[in-house]
């Protein structure tokens, strides 16, 4: 997988930018990402030279999209750590924060970046809709990230109102991310967010294009959000 990955962020433009021991460490990260996958469903990938790929590489990218560099931010419903700890991995100044619904996952999270001597990574375990109105967690975060299949109507009003006035939603999309965009206009201005474009980017030897959407917050969020999950899902703004 380090020779997929180092490989990749050549392509990419970052090899140079990124820390040496990064491709190694993410190649271990992949290694103890398939190996916990076989008791504990983490990723539906399973192969190692596309988890390198689809999973490291497709959120490496990100660093050409937007600069993170001394950045606080929040990777919402983190998942397995995508992006946000690659992102840390490539850029050890982020300051990082995972969240996510499911205890056992924000675990072993914390066994990788033991693992991985990774520093100043906080875990954090609960349902966005319900943390991000805690002082020191609404309005705060330079950046909030998304690496989800939900909807953006649904992703912005879980996401935007972490982030601070005048930062930065950014949500990892397929091919579609600009009529999604188009779509969540009104969502947008409910928010207190306002569309900055999307940017498309290659997936380095994987024959697919990404985007990611640029989400720039104008202003606090209103009390009134975000709803309830239930509300969310059946009534999207």
């Amino acid at each position: 997988m380090e020779a997929i990955i180092r490989a990749g962020l050549s392509q990419l433009g970052l090899l140079d930018r990124v820390p040496p021991e990064a491709p190694g460490q993410l190649a271990e990260y992949g290694r103890l990402l398939l190996e916990k996958n076989r008791v504990m469903n983490l990723t539906a990938i399973t192969d190692p030279e596309q988890a390198a790929r689809l999973h490291m590489l497709d959120c490496a990218a990100l660093l050409t999209v937007c600069d993170l560099r001394g950045r606080r931010l929040i990777d919402v419903g983190t998942g397995a750590g995508f992006p946000g700890l690659v992102l840390k991995i490539l850029e050890p100044s982020l300051e990082l924060t995972l969240l996510d619904g499911l205890a056992k996952r924000l675990d072993w999270l914390g066994e990788v970046c033991a693992a991985l001597r990774l520093e100043g990574v906080v875990r954090l375990h609960g349902r966005a809709e319900e943390l991000s109105r805690e002082p020191g967690l609404r309005d705060s975060f330079d950046v909030a990230a998304a690496r989800a299949v939900a909807e953006l109507r649904v992703l912005c009003e879980l996401c935007l109102p972490f982030v601070r006035p005048g930062g930065l939603f950014v949500a990892m999309k397929g091919p579609g991310g600009g009529e999604e965009l188009a779509g969540a206009a009104g969502a947008l201005s409910a928010l207190g967010g306002a569309p900055e474009g999307c940017r498309s980017y290659p997936v380095p030897g994987a024959e697919v294009t990404h985007q990611a959407v640029l989400i720039r917050k104008n202003a606090p969020t209103p009390p009134g959000y975000p709803r309830r999950w239930a509300r969310i899902q059946k009534a999207p703004l």
